[in-house]
C-alpha cells in the first residue's frame, strides 16, 4: 500500500506514469525522495517513457494470472488499502483521513523537495561544465607554448644558419685578402724592395721577335707567362693597374678593386672585346685559364 502512496504522490506531482512505475520499481518503494533522485537522475534515458516491463511474479499495478483469479475477493481489500493510504496520524496516537488541503501540502512539499534537487543538479553541471573549460584552456595554453616554443627554435636555427653563412664569407675573403698582400710582398722582394705600384704600373718588357727568314731555324717556341699585368676601368672613368699571378683567380682582382677602387657598390667585371660577363664561377678560375694572360683590360659593370 505504501507503494501505491508513492506512485500516486508521483503522479500528482506531474510525473508520467511509466516513469513513476519505473522509479518505485528501480528503488525498491523506499520512499518519495529517492524515488525523485532516480528520476533525476535517468531523465534523459531514451526509454525513460517506455512502459514498465517488471520481471515476472512482480508486476507493478498489473495482477498475474494467478492474482485474476482471486480478483473479486482482493476487490474489496484494494479498497481498504485506497482508504488507509489517505490516513495520517492524530495527536492521539490514531490515525485519521488526509483532507485535501494536507493532500496539497504534501504535494507542495514534495514539489519543493523535488526543485532543491533540481537546483543541486544545475549546480553540479554547472561546477562541471566549468572544471572542463578550465581543462580545455589549459590544453589550448599549453598547445600554445609548444607551438610558440617550435617557432623559436625554427628562428634560432635560420639565425644561427645566416651567422655561420656570414662567418664563411668573411673568411673566404679574408683568405684572398691574405693572398694578395704575400703576393705584393713577393713582388717586392722581387722587383729590390720598389713598392707595387712602381711594380705593377711598369709593363714588362717584350722580346722582340726578328723577321721570319727562310734561312733561320723554326720559330721559337711562345713565351709561357707567369704574371700577367691587368688594367681595371672604373665606373667613375678613373682606372686601376697591376700585376698578378697567372694562377691566381679573378676573385683576386675583384677583391684589389674593391679595396683600391673606393666604392662600396656590388659590381661585375667583364672583358670589352671580345665582350664577356664574367660569373661568380669564373671568379674561381685561375687568370691563365680565362685568357688575360699576359696583360688585359677588364671593365666594371654595376650589378
Amino acid at each position: 500500500m505504501a507503494e501505491c502512496t508513492t506512485l500516486d504522490s508521483l503522479l500528482e506531482m506531474g510525473f508520467g506514469r511509466n516513469r513513476a512505475e519505473k522509479a518505485v520499481a528501480h528503488t525498491g518503494n523506499q520512499g518519495i525522495e529517492i524515488a525523485m533522485d532516480w528520476l533525476m537522475e535517468h531523465e534523459n534515458d531514451p526509454d525513460i517513457d517506455e512502459p514498465y516491463v517488471p520481471p515476472a511474479g512482480n508486476v507493478l499495478g498489473v495482477v498475474t494470472d494467478q492474482q485474476s483469479a482471486a480478483e473479486p475477493a482482493l476487490e474489496s481489500t484494494e479498497a481498504t488499502g485506497d482508504a488507509m493510504e489517505a490516513m495520517i496520524e492524530d495527536g492521539h496516537g490514531g490515525k485519521r483521513p488526509m483532507t485535501e488541503e494536507e493532500r496539497n501540502q504534501q504535494v507542495k512539499r514534495l514539489e519543493e523537495l523535488m526543485r532543491v534537487k533540481q537546483e543541486e543538479r544545475r549546480e553540479r553541471e554547472r561546477k562541471d561544465e566549468v572544471e572542463r573549460e578550465k581543462q580545455r584552456r589549459k590544453q589550448g595554453q599549453e598547445l600554445l607554448q609548444i607551438k610558440q616554443k617550435l617557432q623559436e627554435d625554427e628562428m634560432k636555427k635560420l639565425a644561427d644558419d645566416r651567422r655561420r653563412e656570414k662567418m664563411e664569407d668573411r673568411l673566404a675573403k679574408q683568405r684572398v685578402r691574405d693572398k694578395i698582400a704575400r703576393d705584393r710582398e713577393e713582388r717586392a722582394m722581387k722587383f729590390g724592395g720598389g713598392s707595387s705600384e712602381a711594380a705593377v704600373t711598369s709593363p714588362p718588357p717584350e722580346a722582340t721577335s726578328p723577321p721570319p727568314s727562310d734561312n733561320q731555324g723554326p720559330p721559337p717556341a711562345k713565351k709561357d707567362y707567369d704574371e700577367c699585368r691587368i688594367q681595371v676601368r672604373l665606373i667613375d672613368g678613373s682606372a686601376l693597374t697591376a700585376t698578378f699571378k697567372a694562377q691566381e683567380p679573378l676573385a683576386a682582382v675583384r677583391v684589389y678593386v674593391q679595396m683600391n677602387g673606393g666604392s662600396d657598390q656590388d659590381f661585375t667585371l667583364l672583358s670589352p672585346y671580345p665582350r664577356r660577363v664574367y660569373t661568380e664561377l669564373d671568379m674561381e678560375k685561375p687568370l691563365r685559364e680565362l685568357g688575360l694572360v699576359p696583360s688585359a683590360v677588364l671593365v666594371v659593370m654595376k650589378k
